[in-house]
């Protein structure tokens, strides 16, 4: 009851007050206070969050601890500044369309008195978030190809920055980048598009056919995965993460890696990375990668609730075009209103209303050109009297 109470009082000064901690991380000054009040008490709550907006705060804190988790397979806010949350943070600042998030050609760095963008350490970010320079005002925009060598079309935004290659890439088979990506810009994890209905024509040599003895475990539990995963996860099937393991056990100091037209793997013969014909005997039969070409099963299936774009094939080759089928579906627009909501409102949405702002909102940042500041206009005004 002293809640209901609490929130039916809450004033312009009080909401300002809220909104402006929420968003930026920091109270505001009396200045901006009062200002922001007098917007909300005008109706115009939209000014006063964009208020919010140009306080670094909102940078330094709200943004880099809503993407840092993104970037790490232990999901921890706590990691260092690196290029993809950088990227975060300058593709919101723009307002440019955050689907480029997972193909365009873009990563943003500070200032050139900093130690230079390096594609096997992270001494340039670990510089910039310990100056005292606004991220606000020194991230700069730069084609992420001219940076890391890579080919203009074997950019895919975050996927390939150097942070994601780290964590992502490292060892393993690759799939670990299809999937962090899935559970952080789609809010799925695998079990939730768990599918036994595809064709599993395209699950690699490494999955047994029959884990323990037992093909039910096959057709019932791995089938679900991997049918839709795997033709997916091939799109990435040139990249890998190179680092020298007997010096640098921890692979701090590695590269993201591409084989280039004309570059061969020595262990498949073609430009496919090694990692994807490991343990080929476990099921000899099975699909061997030959190229980067990939196709989304899920298209088909209980997993048109995705809402992928009729407007795209749902096939392609490489890591670009693959990220554009991810990011144009219904399921990245929503995911990400999702984590403004939990970010601005400190809570998962719960209730009818709470549904309604969520598409609502999702349907806003659409319109908007998916500008993801229209996302937390959105969920700022809806949570400002809680």
């Amino acid at each position: 009851m002293l809640c209901a109470a609490v929130q039916v009082q809450a004033g312009p000064r009080e909401q300002a007050l809220q909104i402006h901690s929420r968003v930026a991380g920091v109270p505001p000054s009396q200045t901006v206070l009062l200002q922001m009040a007098e917007h909300i008490d005008s109706g115009d709550t939209a000014a006063a969050v964009r208020m919010a907006m140009e306080n670094d705060g909102f940078y330094r804190a709200t943004l880099k601890t809503l993407a840092t988790p993104w970037t790490n397979r232990d999901m921890t806010p706590f990691a260092p500044l690196n290029d993809y949350t950088a990227t975060v943070m300058g593709l919101v600042r723009d307002g440019e369309d955050f689907r480029q998030l997972l193909y365009g050609n873009v990563l943003y760095t500070g200032s050139d008195d900093l130690p230079a963008y390096s594609t096997d350490n992270n001494e340039h970010y670990r510089a910039l978030e310990a100056s005292d320079a606004s991220l606000k005002d020194t991230l700069t925009r730069r084609s992420q190809s001219s940076l890391t060598g890579l080919p203009s079309e074997a950019t895919a935004g975050v996927m390939t920055s150097r942070a994601a290659a780290k964590a992502f890439f490292y060892a393993g088979t690759n799939r670990a980048m299809f999937r962090f990506t899935l559970l952080n810009h789609l809010c799925r994890d695998l079990e939730q598009v768990h599918d036994t209905t595809g064709i599993p024509d395209r699950i690699r040599q490494d999955v047994s056919r029959s884990p323990g003895g037992d093909s039910r475990v096959f057709l019932n539990n791995c089938v679900g995965c991997h049918t839709g995963m795997d033709p997916m996860a091939q799109a990435f099937a040139y990249y890998d993460y190179e680092y020298d393991a007997a010096a640098d056990p921890d692979a701090q100091f590695g590269a993201i890696h591409y084989n280039t037209d004309g570059e061969t793997d020595p262990a498949t013969g073609t430009r496919v990375e090694a990692k994807y014909h490991i343990n080929a005997g476990t099921f000899a039969p099975g699909y061997v990668t030959p190229d980067d070409h990939w196709d989304n099963y899920w298209r088909r299936g209980p997993n048109v609730v995705l809402a992928w774009d009729p407007s795209l094939e749902g096939s392609g080759s490489g890591a670009k075009s693959l990220g554009m089928e991810l990011a144009h579906s219904g399921a990245f627009a929503s995911c990400q209103v999702e984590k403004v909501f939990n970010a601005v409102c400190l809570r998962k949405p719960g209730d009818s209303a709470d549904r309604a702002l969520i598409a609502n909102a999702t349907s806003n940042f659409a319109a908007s050109g998916y500008n993801l500041k229209q996302v937390f206009i959105d969920t700022a005004d809806y949570c400002k009297g809680e």
